[in-house]
């Protein structure tokens, strides 16, 4: 498949006959909507979808709600290894607290399609946020910490989880080796059992980052105590801040390499966001708050209001402005360059996979792109199967 970047006078049906594909495959790949219309600066993923049987060559997973429309689901799971359902919490003394929606059909779908279920666990407060109170009450202490890591394990095999993944942030400094130890024991209990444990990680740069996001991860402590970890490379745009690239290629990098530095690659997963933010300008610090939009609703958005999408090739981000109802915006997304650059960063750094915040919304060209990356054919020969290393 080949990525193309949309031109002054292009139309769907000019592109196609220039690569000598359907005018339905473009429409389809990149969920074009009628009259389809394009965005000049918009990038196409061009080819014809694979009908061939596919095996992930790596880890590729994603985080979903339980309240996730069973159709995107559906969707979803024949390009993932692993399903990370969010999100079981816990009360002060360690008893666990399951999803206000049921998860087990989730578990069901999944296992369905030999997708591995990860429970994913989280200190929210009453609030919905993170609450480092939360976290400083078990990890400190011995009963509740065990009343907790016991509770996962009866919740686990009960329900046919293959594993924990422990997503703690704003974790205060003094709880740091406290909440190193609570992974190492959760691992310790989870392993012998055929369990994993992985835990997510703030994008630190240096080992002595300052900041409430930064300083209560020790990166070098929980890649040897865990079994896998991820970069939560994302949110350098968010919901409150000034409008930038949400997960800037340069500022990826850099906690790429510092990672590396204290973790087994062989044990790194890459975060990449499934969203993007839509600013109202001009940004006011406290009072300007970004919406969250889907990446292929952006393109839309610069569609319908005639904007031209443009490239930061230092961010390796695309991103416009459009002006409606009397206010400018600016918004910043994903597109299949600016993931095909993050999956170049990946296959450089080999690293161990990738993990997608979130997977509410569906965005086919990014699961063709990473099959036309990462996937193998999967031949089928009377009984046997054999495993091409073509990746195609």
């Amino acid at each position: 498949m080949e990525i193309y970047i949309v031109k002054p006078g292009d139309t769907v049906y000019s592109i196609a006959s220039a690569f000598g594909v359907s005018p339905e495959d473009i429409i389809f790949v990149n969920q074009l909507i009628p009259p389809y219309n394009l965005a000049i600066g918009q990038s196409l993923l061009i080819g014809t979808p694979s009908e061939q049987a596919l095996k992930p060559e790596l880890v590729s997973f994603g985080y979903a709600y339980t309240n996730i429309s069973p159709w995107v689901l559906r969707q979803t799971l024949p390009f993932l290894t692993d399903l990370y359902i969010f999100s079981y919490g816990f009360t002060m003394e360690g008893n666990l607290i399951p999803p206000v929606l049921d998860d087990g059909w989730m578990i069901t779908e999944a296992q369905n399609m030999g997708v591995r279920s990860v429970l994913t666990l989280t200190p929210f407060g009453p609030d919905g946020q993170f609450n480092n109170n939360l976290i400083h009450s078990v990890v400190q202490n011995p009963a509740y910490k065990q009343n907790l890591i016991g509770q996962l394990l009866e919740t686990i095999d009960e329900k046919g989880y293959s594993g924990v993944d422990i997503d703690f942030e704003y974790i205060l400094a003094s709880d740091r080796d406290a909440f190193t130890g609570f992974v190492a024991d959760v691992a310790g209990t989870l392993r012998p059992l055929g369990y994993t444990t992985s835990v997510a990680l703030a994008p630190k740069t240096s080992a002595g980052q300052t900041g409430l996001l930064y300083e209560g991860k020790d990166y070098g402590a929980l890649g040897w105590v865990a079994d896998s970890v991820l970069l939560m490379t994302y949110e350098w745009g968010y919901t409150y801040g000034p409008n930038m690239a949400v997960a800037p290629l340069n500022m990826v990098r850099r906690v790429v390499e510092y990672a590396v530095t204290e973790i087994p690659v062989s044990k790194i997963n890459l975060g990449i966001p499934n969203y993007g933010y839509d600013w109202p300008l001009p940004y006011v610090r406290g009072t300007t708050a970004a919406t969250t939009i889907g990446n292929v609703e952006a393109v839309q958005i610069a569609v319908r209001n005639g904007a031209s999408i443009l490239f930061d090739e230092t961010a390796q981000s695309p991103y416009f402005q459009y002006y409606a109802n009397g206010i400018w915006h600016e918004v910043w997304f994903e597109d299949v360059r600016s993931i095909q650059a993050k999956f170049d960063l990946i296959q450089e750094f080999q690293l161990r996979g990738v993990g997608y915040w979130q997977l509410m919304r569906w965005w086919r060209a990014n699961w063709m792109l990473m099959r036309d990356n990462f996937f193998m054919i999967v031949l089928v020969c009377s009984a046997s199967v054999i495993l091409t290393s073509q990746a195609i």
